[in-house]
C-alpha cells in the first residue's frame, strides 16, 4: 500500500498537490484497490482538495487531514441529496481512509464546467440558467436536513464567528476606509437582522460557475449538474443567493429577477428588509471578498456607501 504523507497543513498541501509525483502513486494504489480504471487518470486544477478524473465515468477526490470536515460534509450531503433533485449530483461509489487522509470515488456528471461557458452565453441564456440555479437552490432547501443537521458549526455559532471576525477580515482584504463606519453598523445590527432560530435548510454557500455543469440545449444551454459539497452547513436560506449574485448577475436587473424568480420570489423582487439581510450576509459569507468577487466593474468608485452597493447588486425592489 502506497503511503500518503503524515499530517500536512493546508499551505503544505497546496504545494504538495502541484507535483504529480507526490500523489500519483497513492492515487493509483487507491484506484487499483477498488479495481477502477487508471489508464486515463488526470487532475483537475480547481478546487480545495485533490480531484482526479478516472476515465470518463468516475471522480476520485482525496482530502488531506486538515480538510476532513469537508470530506464529512460532502459525504453526508451527497447521501442526503441522492435522488431528491431534478438536477443530477454525483453518487458515491466508494469511500475510504488512509493515514488520516480521506477519499471519495464518485460518479462523474456529464456537461461542461459553468465557468467555461458562462462568459459566452447570450443574455437570454444567462437568464435561463440563473432561473434554473434559483430553482435548484430552492429544491435543495426543501430536502430534509437528515444528518446535515449535525454538521458543525450550527448556524448561530457560524454567524457568531463570522460576525466576530468580519471587520478584521474586510479591512485585511482591502475594503476602502470610507465604508468602515457603515460596515461597523452592519455588523452591530447583524445578530438581530439575520434569523438565527428559524428552521434551517441545506446551504452549500457555493452556487458559482466553477461548481455546476452546463449542457448544450439546441441553440442554448441548460443546467446539467451541481457538485462540490465540502462546505455545506444548515442555516438561513438567503445565504445561498450570494454566490450567483456576486459572480453571475453583475447587477443587471433581468438577471437578478431570473435568479429570484427561480428561488421562489414570485415577482422576482425583494423588499428593503431582504436587501439589508443580503447586503449584511455579503460581508459575513465564509468566502466573503467583495473587492474581488463582486462582478460589477469598479464598484468601489461607483458606490458612495455600502447601501449603494446593495442596490447595485440587487436593483430590484417593490418600492
Amino acid at each position: 500500500m502506497t503511503a500518503l504523507p503524515p499530517l500536512i497543513s493546508a499551505e503544505e498541501f497546496s504545494t504538495w498537490r502541484n507535483e504529480p509525483a507526490h500523489w500519483l502513486p497513492a492515487a493509483l494504489d487507491i484506484a487499483r484497490a477498488h479495481r477502477l480504471p487508471v489508464s486515463d487518470l488526470h487532475a483537475f486544477r480547481t478546487g480545495t482538495n485533490l480531484v482526479l478524473g478516472l476515465g470518463e465515468q468516475l471522480i476520485l477526490k482525496i482530502f488531506p487531514p486538515p480538510f476532513r470536515s469537508q470530506f464529512l460534509s460532502e459525504r453526508t450531503t451527497l447521501r442526503q441529496l441522492r435522488g431528491r433533485l431534478v438536477i443530477p449530483t454525483p453518487e458515491i461509489v466508494h469511500e475510504g481512509e488512509r493515514e488520516q487522509w480521506s477519499y471519495l470515488v464518485m460518479t462523474r456528471l456529464d456537461g461542461v464546467v459553468g465557468s467555461e461557458v458562462w462568459p459566452i452565453l447570450s443574455e437570454s441564456g444567462k437568464q435561463k440558467v440563473l432561473r434554473e440555479i434559483g430553482e435548484t437552490i430552492a429544491q435543495v432547501q426543501r430536502v430534509p436536513l437528515g444528518e446535515i443537521a449535525l454538521i458543525e458549526p450550527g448556524w448561530p455559532d457560524f454567524m457568531a464567528r463570522q460576525i466576530a471576525g468580519c471587520r478584521e477580515r474586510q479591512i485585511r482584504l482591502g475594503l476602502p476606509e470610507k465604508y468602515w463606519d457603515e460596515l461597523d453598523a452592519l455588523i452591530a445590527a447583524a445578530p438581530a437582522l439575520i434569523p438565527m432560530d428559524r428552521p434551517a435548510v441545506i446551504l452549500t454557500g457555493e452556487y458559482i460557475p466553477e461548481n455546476f455543469l452546463l449542457a448544450s440545449d439546441g441553440d442554448d444551454w441548460r443546467l446539467a449538474g451541481v457538485f462540490d459539497f465540502g462546505d455545506v452547513l444548515a442555516g438561513w436560506g438567503e445565504y445561498d443567493l450570494l454566490g450567483p449574485s456576486a459572480f453571475m448577475t453583475a447587477g443587471r436587473p433581468e438577471l437578478v429577477r431570473s435568479l429570484l424568480k427561480g428561488f421562489g420570489q414570485p415577482d422576482g423582487a425583494i423588499d428593503p428588509a431582504m436587501l439589508q439581510r443580503l447586503l449584511t450576509l455579503t460581508f459575513l459569507h465564509r468566502a466573503s471578498d467583495p473587492l474581488r468577487k463582486i462582478a460589477i466593474e469598479d464598484w468601489p468608485h461607483r458606490a458612495a456607501t455600502l447601501s449603494d452597493l446593495g442596490r447595485m447588486i440587487w436593483p430590484i425592489d417593490r418600492i
